[in-house]
């Protein structure tokens, strides 16, 4: 099995994607026990019009449909921001092994930030966590998305109109 940093650089690619099409830059990979990545997805809420479509669901998803089963034993997700709880609550019923994200979410992060949802003693499944591979990167491209969207804005705010 390759580094965590080698899988979470394959999560970064999924949203560097997901920035060039407008979405929020969160990516994802599911990688399996042996090393293969199963999965790799974006968020695609806006192009999906689908609540759902984070970048950890749709990874899972992916996941789930290549190995035949939603219970994902043994795989790791890698994820680029702290899921919030959807995506935590995803994590526990795929019965992941373990869950590797970037940087945390103090807003929404359910993991860590907020919460910590996972830590949870009813649930009938534990994830191991480990944060912050490569959150700064993570954070930088998050950083740039929101302040290019920002500018955007703003430049369509001081067009004239007829």
């Amino acid at each position: 099995m390759r580094s965590d940093e080698y899988y979470m650089h394959r999560a970064l690619d999924q949203a560097r994607l997901g920035a060039e099409a407008g979405e929020v830059p969160v990516g994802a990979v599911v990688v399996a026990a042996s090393g293969e990545i199963l999965a790799a997805a974006h968020n695609a809420p806006v192009a999906g019009h689908d609540p759902c479509a984070h970048a950890e669901i749709q990874a899972l998803r992916a996941a789930g449909r290549a190995q035949g089963n939603y219970r994902l034993d043994g795989c790791t997700l890698f994820v680029t921001l702290e899921p919030c709880m959807m995506c935590a609550g995803a994590a526990v019923n795929a019965r992941l092994a373990r869950l590797v994200y970037a940087a945390p979410e103090p807003r929404t992060g359910m993991v860590e930030s907020r919460a910590n949802l996972l830590a949870q003693p009813w649930f009938n499944h534990q994830v191991t966590v480990t944060p912050g591979v490569l959150a700064p990167v993570s954070r930088r491209l998050l950083k740039h998305f929101f302040a290019a969207r920002r500018d955007a804005t703003r430049a369509e705010e001081a067009t004239p109109r007829d």
